[in-house]
């Protein structure tokens, strides 16, 4: 049975993961900020005939939340096979290069850059435990330096720059992640689930949760000869679906 832990995952993208990865037989850690917000969704599961899910307390930018999840998993588990680093905010709107507020900036990268690095870097040792290892950070297609600079991109004109500047980030960490682990069994992917209608978006994307879910999951629990070091995205309409960086 491979264990899963999914940050952010009480909602959303993060919730239909961990739903249809249980559906799956796998055991899924549900990352949530609020322990009890966690634990009412597991029983929600649960009650849905699902099985080996356990909500864990984990904020990405409280360290002490991170290592106590590390210390719980390793003590439970001994390994870990997925990560799927899907916490993630979007700041407040507008965000103009221009006159976007500093602090802001510098909370939407806390989470949605320096939160990641925090956790990857806390669940290594489990990682490289395991004999099919797999690290997935969720992006998005607005981290992409090369769409960001055509201006027949659908979404050339979205230029939220605490957003899309922290996301071009993870893009880069993921590169440097997967380089450094090269020599070992990883699979290190950035994947953009699309432009998706959930609760951070208020309902206003075209994608359901359930695809987009479905998405990351095909890009993450992969097999041995799968590509590392890529970026995904539903929205590249060829059938690799890898979009420049």
């Amino acid at each position: 049975m491979k264990t899963v832990l999914i940050t952010g995952a009480n909602r959303s993208i993060g919730l239909e993961i961990a739903k249809q990865l249980a559906a799956k037989g796998y055991f899924i850690y549900i990352g949530s900020r609020n322990l009890a917000k966690g634990e009412e969704v597991v029983n929600q599961l649960k009650a849905q005939g699902l099985a080996n899910l356990k909500a864990i307390e984990l904020d990405v930018t409280n360290p002490g939340t991170i290592s106590a999840a590390a210390e719980v998993v390793e003590q439970e588990k001994g390994s870990l096979d997925i990560l799927i680093n899907n916490a993630g905010i979007l700041g407040s709107i507008p965000q103009t290069a221009t006159e976007a507020d500093v602090n802001m900036i510098k909370d939407v990268f806390e989470t949605n850059l320096f939160g990641i690095i925090q956790v990857t870097q806390a669940f290594l040792p489990l990682l490289k435990k395991s004999a099919m290892p797999r690290i997935s950070n969720i992006t998005s297609g607005l981290g992409s330096l090369t769409l960001h600079s055509n201006p027949e991109w659908p979404y050339y004109p979205f230029k939220a720059t605490a957003y899309i500047t922290s996301k071009a980030a993870l893009n880069m960490y993921t590169i440097a992640l997967n380089y450094e682990l090269r020599d070992l069994p990883f699979k290190v992917n950035a994947i953009d689930p699309g432009y998706t209608a959930t609760d951070f978006n208020h309902h206003q994307g075209p994608g359901s949760v359930h695809d987009a879910a479905s998405f990351i999951i095909t890009h993450t629990d992969t097999l041995a000869d799968a590509p590392t070091g890529k970026f995904f995205s539903p929205d590249i309409k060829d059938d690799s679906k890898i979009s420049p960086w």
